[in-house]
């Protein structure tokens, strides 16, 4: 006896899923780039992890490259959120880059996989010339708070502002490659750590 199946149903079924909304969706797209790349991930992919048709993707989000801008806006809205908080804006220069620092850990602690995005484009689509754009704008704002704590007498004055920063952010965006937010240390004790490496 020869089974048959209702192709209608099957298809009804993977479109009605339920479970994902648009953020639901992006996560596992950032979990498939980070694994895969964005290149060779595919909505085809994307629509096998969900348990989706490729249709009810597109009922969330118009393109791939539109989950690629939610993505890298969801770390670059964090880090520059950091920037505009009134304890980076207002005191001292080096309480306001101890201030960046610190917010810079959390960001990447709270939002890790899409940090890891972010430091993973290389500029090869318009979305991610967008994004390096903004990281340079956040490297450079960085870079002038080094410069303002140098000159007020808090940092060393023997090393480029820019480079202190690059260096700076070379320390915390090395937590991408093992930092687990599950594990024993917080975003907190990472920041700590740091910050006396750094400025003291």
């Amino acid at each position: 006896m020869t089974e048959t199946v209702d192709v209608a149903s099957t298809e009804a079924l993977r479109r009605g899923r339920p479970g994902y909304d648009q953020r639901g969706i992006l996560e596992v797209a950032v979990a498939a780039f980070n694994e895969h790349g964005y290149d060779a991930t595919s909505i085809g992919m994307l629509a096998d992890r969900l348990g989706l048709s490729k249709s009810a993707i597109y009922h969330h989000v118009a393109s791939k490259e539109e989950l690629l801008r939610l993505a890298l806006d969801e770390a670059l809205d964090g880090l520059e959120g950091v920037l505009r908080a009134p304890d980076a804006t207002t005191g001292a220069a080096a309480e306001r880059l101890a201030f960046v620092l610190r917010g810079a850990v959390r960001v990447l602690a709270d939002r890790l996989p899409y940090v890891t995005l972010l430091l993973r484009v290389r500029g090869n689509t318009e979305v991610e010339r967008a994004a390096l754009a903004r990281r340079r704008d956040f490297d450079h704002a960085v870079a002038a708070l080094v410069a303002e704590a140098r000159a007020e007498g808090a940092l060393r004055t023997d090393a480029d502002p820019a480079v202190v920063a690059r260096l700076l952010f070379g320390m915390i965006n090395s937590l991408t490659e093992w930092y687990t937010p599950a594990g024993s240390l917080t975003a907190d004790d990472l920041a700590d750590t740091i910050l006396a490496l750094a400025l003291r």
